[in-house]
């Protein structure tokens, strides 16, 4: 099988990297994206015989960086649920809205799709120890994907993450250092602990293959919906992994021809207590401040600095999306209520983007007769704070 992937490229300076050699972020300070040949890809494959592939992200692997198909490290992820909801729906006066259920992944969460993609990679160029921090998904993700291609991880997390996402580190043997504070406290942590040990710094962004994962969240999403977008896509963001890889699918396959009608417009979805992106979207700016003191019942997006904040607002303007704020109780109220119409237990990041959705609708951003998709993008046993545990209200 030809490979197309040709080079890395940084989207700030346009400085181009062999592909083929382990690398963090460009010189500018940027991250890099994965380009391809997508000349060769149209003309060596068509939707039809995608179709006709088994039901797993690596259906796209002429989209995707690994060289050779033998060294893809998979637990059988992808192609995951895109349900109407239509009792929900109807409630909020959108009855053409999906939710994409990522729960359904092996570890539980879409960081799966990016662990898979990057492992794979890493291990493919002889990388045998991986480090990165965690909100708590992505960590049992690639802990789990390096157990599974024999490399090693090392992890640090804030101790008030989920303590499911720690146990599951925890059974892929990873090494796990827990730290007293947020995300960005475990970054530095793990800055230490790479000079210690010389493991490759897997964390967000700071690798290019992540993206690629879950880039296949948005080419899933739009064959699902027949080689067509929604009307909008609304995402959790707190890196923006998901937000960044899912515009850069919809511009690989509008670039095949592969895409019918409109792109989607993209929605950042956060907590009104850690914005970063949202105000710098209210501020017309491509850059985000950090974001003081932030805290959120959905913690995976308790990002008060994230690395992709210029890709991700210009995702947010390139496909003329938008970015919301929303608060804590909201989130929960509309968690159980989905829970109640549609049987489907989400997480609190998941949740947000109903609770978004309805604010949008309010508002007049979408109108009653669009088709939006949520992106659910945990499964909600990780979080059983979520529910009291009793029948009572």
């Amino acid at each position: 099988m030809r490979v197309n992937l040709t080079n890395l490229e940084c989207p700030r300076c346009g400085a181009r990297r062999d592909a083929d050699v382990p690398t963090n972020l460009c010189g500018c300070g940027s991250p890099l994206l994965a380009r391809y040949d997508l000349e060769a890809v149209g003309k060596a494959l068509t939707p039809e015989e995608i179709a006709r592939r088994p039901a797993d992200l690596w259906r796209y692997r002429e989209l995707l960086p690994v060289r050779d198909p033998a060294r893809a490290v998979s637990l059988g992820e992808g192609w995951t649920p895109l349900l109407p909801v239509l009792r929900y729906g109807h409630r909020i006066g959108l009855p053409g809205l999906l939710v994409k259920d990522e729960g359904a992944l092996p570890t539980g969460s879409f960081k799966a799709r990016g662990a898979a993609v990057g492992v794979s990679r890493a291990a493919e160029l002889g990388i045998d120890h991986v480090a990165l921090p965690t909100n708590g998904n992505a960590g049992a993700a690639w802990a789990t994907y390096a157990a599974r291609a024999g490399m090693r991880a090392t992890v640090a997390m804030p101790i008030a993450a989920p303590e499911s996402t720690r146990r599951e580190c925890l059974v892929a043997g990873a090494d796990v250092h827990l730290v007293d504070g947020l995300i960005g406290d475990a970054a530095a942590k793990i800055r230490t602990l790479i000079a210690e040990n010389g493991a490759f710094d897997a964390s967000t962004l700071r690798e290019p293959y992540r993206i690629e994962g879950k880039k296949t969240l948005g080419l899933e999403i739009v064959e699902q919906l027949g080689w067509a977008a929604p009307d909008a896509i609304v995402y959790p963001t707190g890196g923006g992994v998901g937000l960044i890889g899912i515009h850069k699918a919809v511009g690989e396959l509008a670039e095949l021809g592969w895409l019918r009608g409109r792109p989607p417009r993209l929605v950042v979805v956060q907590s009104t207590g850690c914005a970063p992106i949202v105000r710098a979207f209210a501020a017309g700016r491509r850059r985000a401040d950090p974001w003081p003191d932030p805290h959120t019942a959905a913690f995976g997006i308790n990002v008060a600095a994230p690395l992709g904040d210029e890709l991700i607002l210009d995702a947010v303007y390139a496909s003329g999306g938008t970015a919301i704020a929303v608060d804590d109780a909201e989130i929960m109220a509309d968690l159980r209520q989905f829970g109640r119409d549609e049987g489907l237990w989400l997480c609190p990041e998941g949740a947000a983007g109903l609770t978004a959705v309805r604010h949008l609708l309010a508002s007049g951003w979408l109108s009653a007769d669009a088709r939006v998709v949520v992106v659910n993008t945990g499964l909600g046993l990780k979080y059983p704070e979520t529910v009291a545990g009793d029948s009572s209200g």
